[in-house]
């Protein structure tokens, strides 16, 4: 997206030599550039559709006319199109965050249309593994969804944290002391995740979340102490998403999330690493 402040473009042969600070963000992906697209990795481990439809997941960058910004869509299938149920897109970060370090994270989201399931965040795992491991290859994990837990529980379409294993909980708006309401469609929000990678008996394996956009017109802290999913104190190294049809006898639904202006940046660092985010 657009124009970036302080911002850093790694090449592997850098790496060794970077000395990152906080507040100098570091770019993973902001769909500007389409060679960069082809470093994602797609995958349908389990494709349930019927009729069978091959590569299923719709990912892709599209772009907004008013302003030329371009962005990555992420759908399980294309509408009427049920029954892919773990629609993979990873990443490999440009420096790993190492056991023992905090990283903030940024990034740009934009629910397309409800109903949905969507899930993203970061791995310890490399491509292959998460494919194989889909949503247990997560740690830090965020989730968008409205359906309907296998307890009977309906999600409410908050953006939501993990809390463990299999486990959420929702953001809060500690303005109003409530669950924060449903996220609005065709809006983006900023999100700040701050991410602890030290061992769980030093108080790491946990994350918070900010958050600026829809009903939170000003920065907010909406969840502290998030619990990676699986703790297994390895260094961070993959962005990942998953999306989901659900079954194709009871599906979901198959509303998009819109991605943009991913980074990450040594510390506990709070700005926006674009110089004209809301």
């Amino acid at each position: 997206m657009r124009t970036a402040i302080k911002v850093i473009s790694i090449s592997v042969l850098w790496l060794v030599v970077l000395n990152v600070k906080a507040g100098d963000w570091v770019l993973i992906d902001d769909f500007e550039a389409s060679e960069k697209f082809a470093n994602w990795s797609l995958a349908d481990p389990d494709n349930q559709t019927r009729p069978r439809v091959e590569r299923p997941q719709v990912t892709e960058i599209r772009v907004e006319h008013s302003s030329e910004n371009h962005y990555l869509i992420k759908k399980p299938a294309a509408e009427g199109v049920v029954g892919n149920r773990k629609a993979l897109s990873s990443l490999a970060l440009p420096l790993p965050v190492k056991v023992g370090e905090t990283y903030t994270f940024y990034t740009r989201i934009n629910v397309e249309y409800f109903p949905n399931n969507h899930s993203f965040g970061l791995s310890n795992k490399t491509t292959a593994e998460i494919v194989e491991l889909n949503y247990n290859a997560f740690e830090p994990m965020i989730r968008i969804t409205d359906k309907a837990e296998s307890d009977g529980t309906i999600n409410s379409g908050a953006l939501m944290v993990s809390k463990g294993f299999k486990q959420y909980a929702p953001i809060v708006d500690p303005t109003a002391d409530k669950n924060a309401d449903r996220m609005q469609t065709d809006t983006w929000y900023e999100l700040w995740y701050v991410v602890n990678n030290a061992p769980a008996d030093e108080g790491g394996q946990r994350f918070d979340l900010y958050i600026r956009g829809g009903e939170f017109a000003q920065q907010q802290k909406v969840f502290s102490s998030g619990d990676f999913r699986m703790a297994r104190e390895e260094p961070l190294i993959s962005f990942m998403a998953i999306c989901n049809t659900g079954p194709v006898d009871e599906p979901y639904g198959n509303g998009g999330v819109r991605y943009d202006d991913i980074y990450m940046t040594v510390g506990l660092v709070l700005h926006a690493p674009i110089d004209n985010a809301q």
